[in-house]
């Protein structure tokens, strides 16, 4: 007689500064294995948005100009761990930010047996990330992407996609901007990558290459978290 295994959801974190991929690998890891995107910004809104016990505790930290503590994040954390299509397994992006909020989160997961299965870091090198998110826009009427060395529309103010002729840059999108968000974001996350090193879950990937390749070298590493 077959026996059946009990499989543990798998749990993969993304680490990587703003216009390193991170949303676009992920969507593509939900497709591919069937994993759920959980972002600490989507979290907050849908229990908020549910009235969940702690959505509500958000609500108020939130409506007073208060920041959200670590421990209500984890209890909405937890909530959004058990549904049903979490079963296979997520794909944290954007949480943990600070080893307090990793060990919480190791906390957390040992609740249920989980663990995290690999820290990925898209490795970015900072001068050329300013270039490329420095000169990205998108079509106004279908969001269409952009860049102005190296996808510019094959008519010259014409949407590829929609043949629309507005366009628009995010305000932030700028090179001072961009370097700031560079420098914030290393000296927040190098310590969450000493700590998911030492305990030899850390995977690196360099997130300047090609997008399929980046992605076979990630889906490697689902597939190998996911056994």
């Amino acid at each position: 007689m077959d026996v059946a295994v009990e499989t543990t959801p798998a749990v993969l974190i993304l680490l990587g500064p703003p216009g390193a991929g991170k949303g676009t690998q992920a969507r593509m890891l939900e497709e591919q294995f069937g994993l759920v995107q959980l972002s600490t910004g989507d979290l907050l809104r849908d229990a908020v948005a549910q009235g969940t016990e702690a959505g509500k505790r958000a609500k108020a930290a939130m409506d007073s100009g208060g920041l959200v503590s670590d421990e209500i994040v984890i209890a909405i954390l937890r909530d959004r761990l058990a549904a049903p299509d979490c079963a296979k397994g997520v794909i944290l992006d954007g949480f943990p930010r600070t080893t307090v909020q990793a060990e919480a989160l190791d906390g957390l997961l040992a609740e249920s047996r989980q663990r995290i299965n690999a820290a990925v870091s898209l490795e970015v090198d900072d001068a050329a990330m300013v270039t490329r998110v420095s000169g990205r826009y998108t079509c106004a009427g279908c969001g269409e992407g952009y860049h102005d060395l190296f996808k510019q529309p094959a008519k010259a103010g014409t949407c590829d996609k929609c043949g629309g002729s507005d366009f628009k840059r995010r305000a932030d999108d700028n090179a001072e901007t961009v370097g700031a968000r560079l420098e914030a974001y290393h000296t927040q996350t190098a310590p969450l990558i000493t700590y998911y090193d030492t305990k030899g879950s850390l995977q690196r990937i360099d997130a300047m290459g090609e997008i399929d390749v980046i992605a076979k070298e990630l889906a490697a590493i689902t597939q190998a978290a996911m056994a």
